[in-house]
């Protein structure tokens, strides 16, 4: 199986998690799959007052450089490690 078959079963896996991850797992998943998706992180970094947003993009800047595959790769064992 390749790894974007992977990667679309995990997203879908994720959505049935008994229990929303703790915000830190969030982050997480947000900012490897905008990785996996969109590559480096692009626009503005959200002004002060924008928390959530600051948070989500300073997560996703965090994983500038990584590539396509490895950021794919890191999801899916996210996800399971949040599976079970």
């Amino acid at each position: 199986m390749s790894i974007e078959d992977e990667f679309a079963q995990a997203q879908d896996r994720v959505k049935t998690l008994p229990a929303p991850p703790a915000n830190d797992k969030l982050l997480e998943l947000y900012s490897l799959f905008k990785q996996a998706k969109d590559g480096d992180v692009q626009g503005k970094r959200p002004g002060m007052m924008n928390i959530k947003g600051r948070a989500k993009y300073d997560a996703w800047a965090g994983r500038k450089g990584t590539s396509k595959d490895d950021a794919m790769g890191a999801y899916v064992a996210l996800v399971d490690s949040l599976v079970g």
